[in-house]
This record gives structure tokens, sequence and C-alpha cells, in this order.
């Protein structure tokens, strides 16, 4: 291994870094810079995307902090989390609760010094992930991916917000767009870590009902993606490049969705489940990532 490559691995394995969540804030990042590059039209200004980059990630860092604080007792009981940094006591609640405090102060700085609309987009998403979907609606009820989606469409539309002073037609889709996104996104991981989620007693979509139910839901929510996806160009945002890569992979996930599994026992069924949620979840990163693009440049 190269310098770099252990250089890379040391810094991911820092307490203060695996508390962030980095895959989530990293994600994120993809839908900030697509929404500013689709409000930019071909003039960003580099100084505001620094800003509503730095302001984004670190509040959604901020969050993701404050997530794993309140997850400690569930997190202690699934595999996949059982030796994060606050479950094993590396990192203390009160530095924790410090670290996210500071993370947020400075996203809220940041926004700030972009748009009105783009700080309080951001603080909605913050107060709906941490106060209504962590606290509640996660370990409470069905309808916690729901609610987390909400919380979940929130980067693209801060990153289109930063050059949007006031809320338009666009904003809307862009929101609606990646709220549905994260549903057949999420219901995926259920389905696959369902194990987990049930030591946890976490009631995700696939472990209060069937994989049947799931499979539709996800057909469902995909359908609706492929309609809400296409108003961008409807409403003159994007352009018919925008439009054709939209409709050709947003078609084909829908239709791996819909696919009946074969299966020729009850262990091949879940083998068969799992595999068939890993090609959505696989084909979800990667359609986010090419419609992100896409918004980047075939703008109108």
């Amino acid at each position: 291994m190269n310098k770099l490559a252990q250089l890379k691995l040391d810094v991911a394995k820092q307490p203060l870094v695996q508390v962030i969540k980095p895959g989530i804030v990293f994600g994120n990042a993809i839908t900030v810079l697509g929404g500013y590059f689709l409000a930019a039209k071909g003039n960003p200004d580099w100084l505001v995307l620094l800003q509503v980059l730095i302001g984004t990630l670190t509040v959604i860092a901020s969050g993701c902090v404050i997530n794993n604080i309140i997850d400690r007792d569930i997190d202690s009981k699934m595999e996949r989390t059982c030796d994060r940094v606050l479950v094993t006591g590396e990192l203390s609640i009160a530095h924790a609760i410090l670290y996210a405090i500071v993370l947020l102060g400075i996203g809220v700085l940041c926004l700030a010094a972009t748009t009105p609309l783009a700080l309080y987009s951001a603080l909605f998403g913050y107060v709906v992930y941490v106060g209504f979907y962590s606290l509640y609606f996660k370990r409470q009820s069905v309808w916690g991916t729901f609610i987390g989606s909400f919380s979940g469409a929130i980067p693209p539309v801060i990153g289109y917000a930063a050059l949007t002073p006031s809320i338009d037609g666009v904003y809307w889709v862009l929101f609606a767009m990646f709220a549905i996104w994260q549903m057949p996104h999420a219901y995926a991981i259920a389905v696959f870590r369902k194990k987990d989620y049930s030591a946890a007693s976490i009631p995700v979509l696939p472990v209060k009902h069937s994989f049947r139910t799931t499979q539709w839901h996800i057909a469902i929510t995909i359908a609706l993606f492929l309609i809400v996806g296409s108003l961008l160009t409807a409403l003159n945002a994007t352009g018919y490049w925008y439009l054709g890569v939209h409709l050709l992979l947003s078609g084909y996930w829908l239709f791996i969705a819909m696919k009946p599994i074969k299966v020729d026992s009850e262990q091949d069924q879940v083998q068969q489940q799992i595999k068939w949620a890993y090609k959505i979840f696989g084909l979800s990163i990667i359609i986010m990532m090419a419609l992100c693009l896409m918004m980047a440049i075939d703008y109108v």
C-alpha cells in the first residue's frame, strides 16, 4: 500500500471523520453541485459555490453527528454499526455534541453568505432529520423513510437556492424529485439490511411487510420519480439530452423493480431478493450521479 492510500485509510479511521458519516456527506455533495449548476446556467459564481458546498456539507455532517448520538442504542444492536465510535466510547458524547455545534455554526455562517432561502432550506432539512426522523419516526413508524426523504431532498435545493433567492417551480420539482428518489433507494437498503433492522426493531417497510409489498412500493415510487424528473424539461430548466438520459435510466430502473424474481427454494428466495435490492440500490446511485451531471451541462 502506497503512502497516499495509507494516509486516506488513517484519516477515514479517525473518530471525528467516522462520526460525520463521510459516505453520506460525499453523496450529498454531488446533489448540491447538480442543483447549483442547474441554477448557474453556465455562469457560476465560484465563491458562492464554495460557500454553499462548505455550508451544506457541514450542516449535513452536524446532523449525522447528532443522529449517531441519538442512535447509540440502536447501533449497538446492529452488526453493521456496533463498532461506531459513539457505541464503543472512542468518542465521548460531550465531544460529539460540541463537534456538532461547531459544524452547524460553520454551516450557518457559510449559507448565510449566499441567500436566505438557501439557509432556511438547510435548517428545515436539519430539523426534519434530527427532530422528526431521528428522534421519533425512524424508531416508531413505517413512515420513517417517507419523513426522512424530506431532509434527503434538501441538498440539491440548497445548491439551487444559493443562486435563486425566491422559491419557483424548479425549486419544488427538485425537492419532489429527490424526495421521491430517496424512497426506493432507502427501501432497497432496508431489504439487504433487513436482518440488522429487525435486530434493532426498526420498523422499516421490509421488516413490517412482505417483500412483495416492498417491491411494489419501490416500483410505484420509481414511476413517480420518472414523471416528476421529466418536469425539469417541461419547465425549460433542462434540455432534451437530460430528458433522454432520465427516461432511459429511470425506465430501466423501473423495469428492474417490476421484474419478477424466480426462486427454487426459500433460501434461494432470500438470496435473490438481496441480489435484486443491490441492483436497485446501485442503479439509484448511478441515476442520481448521471442526472446531477446532466442538470449541470444540459441547462436551458
